[in-house]
């Protein structure tokens, strides 16, 4: 298990992928996601666990769940600190045997996947307070990797800035040559608090509205 940490907007997401896709056992297969910030908890574990058919109300057939389609491959949680309590009881034993239920089955599934998960809150603080199981911490936390802001890498602003403009304007059917000294200072100084994603929008707004190959 792999534990992403960082601010919003820093390529936690485009870390996950890369770790996938370095992974010879399981790059064969797509990575499967789940936002587990933008769904409420019973979502979510129908979301993760899948359902058996009359489980609830709307469950007019049955589901397979993230957890089996991630099967061989990697489930990616972004913003794990926001999973509901319930589930992280559940996540919990997934982790530990590698088994699970749908919801409303009887029925014990195994898989065999490899979770990685990410999240910009100090989950330290989360455990304290009590919304963070410490022994699902401790599973998910085997590998930490902190990805630094991007005003802590200010090296790498031009680059990026570069890649996210050619491509917009290579999209647009415009010429691009480059980005001249004045925009490179702008740029370098700036401190980006919305990290790489505002970046890539400062960009892409730049392309539309750029006349000459130079910005």
């Amino acid at each position: 298990s792999v534990l992403i940490h960082g601010e919003s907007g820093s390529g936690k997401d485009l870390m996950a992928r890369l770790i996938h896709s370095l992974t010879p056992s399981r790059c064969n297969q797509a990575m499967v996601e789940l936002n587990c910030a933008a769904i409420t908890e019973q979502l979510a574990e129908s979301e993760l666990f899948g359902h058996e058919r009359g489980a609830f109300t709307d469950a007019k057939e049955a589901k397979r769940g993230l957890l089996e389609l991630a099967d061989e491959s990697t489930l990616f949680l972004d913003e794990i600190a926001d999973l509901g309590p319930n589930v992280q009881g559940k996540l919990l034993r997934v982790l530990e045997t590698m088994r699970f239920r749908r919801v409303g089955g009887t029925k014990d599934r195994e898989v065999n996947v490899r979770v990685i998960s990410a999240t910009h809150q100090d989950l330290n603080t989360s455990v304290e307070a009590g919304r963070f199981r410490l022994d699902l911490f401790h599973r998910l936390d085997v590998f930490h990797l902190e990805l630094p802001a991007l005003r802590e890498r200010p090296e790498d602003i031009l680059s990026l800035a570069e890649e996210f403009l050619r491509g917009t304007m290579q999209r647009l059917h415009k010429p691009f040559e480059g980005i001249d000294s004045a925009a490179a200072e702008a740029l370098k100084t700036y401190a980006f608090p919305g990290n790489v994603r505002e970046l890539k929008n400062i960009m892409e707004r730049a392309a539309l509205l750029q006349s000459t190959p130079i910005l």
